[in-house]
């Protein structure tokens, strides 16, 4: 019984999910969910962003956090359209969550809309909210054996940000092996090296995110 609740919770969130995702292609918004455990970088990630592209795209970002505003009014801060979810306990954004906060923005005025979701390896792979497609944020310091421990997140993900890469020198993490991992848990996905702390790597995550973003709207 359990097994058909949790199928039938799945099923109602994708029935939502393609709403929004017609929503967003009659709009001509590109989406990108963000997701990540707590601290791998993901709010430095947007800001980064923000400051790179909002002069050529239009930006606005959902922050889902389980409480507090903090992340928030950091990307506000950047006089960029910002809607704060709040779960109240709940490990995930979900579609209608999502359709929510849309109502706090004139989507008639945005290229681009990035969803931070709430810190975790697990549950945000899980819920569709009508992205175009799944960032994964992960860093150095969480180890090098994730892939195979968490293998959904890397399965669903178009793009692996590796991050605080600056690191490297005083850390036991093996990169072959987590490449290794990855790749053979997801073939496809790209993944990108990359330090928000210095910079390094994160033109390559500008380019594909502003190309991603310039094919949704032509």
């Amino acid at each position: 019984m359990e097994i058909k609740v949790v199928k039938h919770i799945l099923e109602a969130n994708e029935v939502i999910a393609s709403q929004n995702r017609k929503l967003f292609e009659e709009k001509g918004i590109y989406v990108a969910n963000l997701m990540g455990s707590p601290g791998a970088g993901k709010t430095t990630l947007l800001e980064k962003t923000i400051e790179k592209l909002k002069e050529t795209k239009s930006i606005a970002v959902i922050e889902g956090d389980i409480e507090t505003s903090r992340d928030a009014e950091r990307i506000a801060a950047h006089a960029i359209p910002t809607v704060q979810i709040n779960t109240g306990g709940a490990c995930h954004l979900d579609g209608n969550m999502v359709r929510g906060g849309l109502e706090g923005f004139d989507l008639d005025q945005i290229d681009l809309l990035i969803v931070e979701n709430v810190g975790n390896l697990v549950c945000p792979a899980e819920f569709e909210i009508g992205e175009n497609d799944k960032a994964m944020i992960i860093s150095v310091t969480e180890g090098d054996d994730k892939p195979e421990k968490y293998p959904l997140m890397f399965q669903v993900s178009s793009v692996l940000l590796l991050n605080k890469i600056d690191l490297l020198p005083y850390l036991d993490f093996d990169m072959e092996r987590f490449q290794g991992e990855a790749f053979k848990v997801n073939p496809r996905l790209k993944i990108m090296n990359i330090s928000c702390k210095t910079g390094e790597g994160l033109d390559n995550w500008f380019r594909w995110i502003e190309e991603r973003t310039s094919k949704k709207g032509s």
